[in-house]
């Protein structure tokens, strides 16, 4: 029995006790029914002598005729009412108001105000000593333990990350046998810090670790440690710290470290900084005169720049795990752990997903299969095809469809040009990413939008892909310029504007691709401002500088954009054929872009599906979508900049 039930069991016993109290102690509980009689009987039997004695309380008159009938009446206010009773020789007996009050009731109300505050005393103590989630438990450590009720997670469910799940499988080793490391002089390390972008899989290989070792598995996120009061922050880490020690061998996990590590001494005021009390708790927990053996602290982050240096040395996180985005390899093994309770048709192939998906994180992925599988449902369909995946694509990358968006036929014809440009630019560029798909549908806040493919994964960008990037965002606004007009372009290209100055700006100050500035990296750390490493802006480049440098970013967008135009005003034809095919298909893939270059007839294989002809969507066909995340402002773009 829970501790509810119990508590409720020993109310409802007190309950029954004090009703058998007041039962007992009921005044007139033992005698026997009385007669009522009405005020003028009364005086009647009173003055033919039938009234043996009358006890007298307040108005209430109880007594006993002659032939021993017990009565009660009620009288009124009557001067002559005792005279009367005493001429005629009845014994009369007169009572106060309450000494026919219940003695249970008259102790409960005299001591009621001592008890009150009595258990009003224990409550509060009780409440102070019991945990974080109760009354003035505000020292406790919110950290709580990981049961089998949660789901046990093990490493055969955490895929894509083998690297990182050979170094935390030591952890699960020496958990499990100790004796295997300590016996050549080994030490376990005392703190993990798991390092990777948001989504891809840090808080799951933490779990992982507590299913396959089977200790205590303790959670808390950094942000639970600092609130209002001061000093409740280090009380916590202590606390959570003292229970670990109980429980161990243990695992404590802190989820976002970097809420309650960062940098000391970034504050910008002179009081007292309640988070840095609490950073210097946990350090001194970690690795300080009292050892913490058999407690490991496992961390997780996806912002290791900002933590405090005494946090990261040797001793307190002995390791960093760095938890990367997964290769097509990660991905087709994420997408299948994924796809085990999804019902999947026979044209689904893992691979061909996981080769179109470059730089999604494991969250990605789930979310794909996800909206797949709601798809499907919506359709009323019973198993999940490629054609639900690759929309499933389009609407995680560029958002949903908005057919109610009513376009003039102007602004469709402008779009359809624009995107036409970036496609056949694209196209035409060597060491431009194959394109994928092109759309003039608007998705998100964008109108239409180019979509390129890489062939593999990429991780790291050479000068000719950078600049074909720049020429593949300047399609847009050339193609434009060359079909309406200087004085008749549209704010389309906005976003293709601000994604070209980056990239040129990052390879003149940061990637050394300017011929005239040469390989030094110009740039102040602004950045890092409230982060922990500053709390000013410097300046390290020369007015002098700066202006270069916005020449030399200018020069390389005027050169991009003068191949662009060139490119399209040497193949205008197929321009022309590019944007009337958009107007009339509004989606075309990759390969049909080439058909329409070729001068070749669009032709498109009708998917067939078990879901009844009247229950399918009367919606164009989609084809297969591209990956890269589409630009926010303006009909269209190619893919986002990457990480250089």
């Amino acid at each position: 029995m829970n501790n509810f039930g119990r508590n409720l069991a020993l109310w409802v016993i007190i309950i029954v006790l004090l009703l058998l109290l007041f039962n007992v102690f009921q005044p007139g509980s033992a005698q026997h029914a009385s007669q009522q009689l009405a005020y003028s009987d009364f005086v009647s039997d009173v003055n033919s002598g039938h009234v043996r004695s009358v006890v007298v309380q307040d108005h209430t008159i109880t007594g006993t005729l002659t032939d021993g009938t017990s009565f009660d009446t009620y009288a009124p206010q009557d001067a002559t009412l005792i005279p009367r009773l005493t001429e005629k020789g009845v014994e009369v007996v007169a009572k106060p108001i309450d000494s026919d009050t219940n003695p249970f009731l008259r102790y409960l109300i005299n001591y009621a105000p001592l008890l009150l505050m009595v258990g009003a005393w224990i409550f509060i103590m009780r409440q102070m000593q019991s945990g974080s989630g109760r009354a003035m438990g505000f020292g406790k450590s919110r950290a709580r333990m990981l049961t089998e009720k949660q789901g046990r997670v093990t490493f055969d469910d955490v895929a894509g990350i083998d690297e990182a799940k050979g170094e935390l499988q030591e952890i699960v080793d020496f958990l499990r046998d100790p004796q295997k490391f300590t016996r050549l002089g080994g030490k376990i390390p005392k703190g993990v810090l798991l390092v990777g972008p948001p989504g891809t899989g840090k808080t799951l290989l933490a779990r992982a670790i507590a299913g396959e070792a089977n200790v205590p598995f303790f959670t808390i996120s950094g942000s639970d440690f600092v609130e209002m009061f001061v000093g409740v922050g280090a009380s916590r880490v202590r606390d959570m710290f003292e229970q670990g020690k109980k429980a161990a061998p243990c695992i404590i996990f802190i989820d976002e470290i970097d809420a309650v590590g960062r940098h000391r001494g970034a504050g910008l005021g002179g009081g007292n900084d309640e988070r840095e009390q609490t950073l210097n708790q946990m350090l001194v927990e970690m690795d300080g005169f009292d050892s913490n053996e058999g407690v490991i602290l496992i961390a997780a982050t996806n912002r290791p720049d900002v933590l405090d240096p005494a946090l990261l040395r040797p001793g307190r996180f002995d390791r960093q795990v760095v938890v990367p985005n997964p290769d097509v390899a990660g991905r087709e093994k994420i997408l299948r752990v994924h796809m085990r309770k999804v019902p999947l048709a026979s044209d689904v192939d893992p691979k061909v997903i996981a080769r179109g998906t470059p730089g999604f994180s494991g969250a990605d992925l789930a979310n794909l299969v996800n909206e797949a599988a709601l798809m499907a449902a919506r359709l009323g369909k019973r198993t999940v095809a490629m054609l639900e995946f690759e929309n499933a694509k389009d609407k995680v990358m560029m958002g949903a469809e908005r057919r109610s968006l009513v376009m003039t036929d102007d602004e469709k014809k402008m779009t359809a040009y624009h995107e036409g440009g970036h496609a056949l630019v694209g196209i035409l560029t060597p060491g431009s990413d194959p394109v994928h798909k092109a759309t003039i549908i608007p998705r998100g806040r964008a109108l239409g939008m180019v979509m390129s493919l890489p062939e593999k994964d990429r991780y790291s960008e050479s000068r000719s892909w950078c600049i074909g990037k720049l020429t593949l965002a300047m399609g847009g606004r050339a193609a434009e310029e060359i079909i309406f007009g200087p004085d008749n372009v549209s704010t389309g290209a906005s976003g293709d504007i601000k994604m070209a100055t980056d990239v040129a700006r990052r390879m003149v100050t940061e990637w050394g691709m300017s011929d005239k500035l040469g390989m030094v990296a110009y740039g102040g750390n602004g950045q890092e401002v409230f982060l922990g490493h500053s709390v000013t802006q410097n300046k390290n480049v020369s007015e002098e500088t700066a202006r270069e440098i916005d020449n030399e970013v200018r020069k390389l967008i005027d050169a991009a954009y003068l191949r662009a135009r060139t490119l399209l005003l040497e193949h205008i034809d197929q321009l022309h054929r590019l944007g009337e095919a958009l107007l009339e298909y509004e989606t075309l893939t990759g390969e049909e872009i080439r058909q329409v270059l070729r001068g070749e007839k669009i032709t498109r294989v009708v998917v067939d599906d078990p879901m009844p002809e009247n229950r399918r969507p009367s919606v164009p066909p989609s084809a297969p979508t591209g990956t890269l995340p589409a630009p926010t402002n303006g009909p269209d773009v190619g893919p986002a900049p990457q990480p250089g």
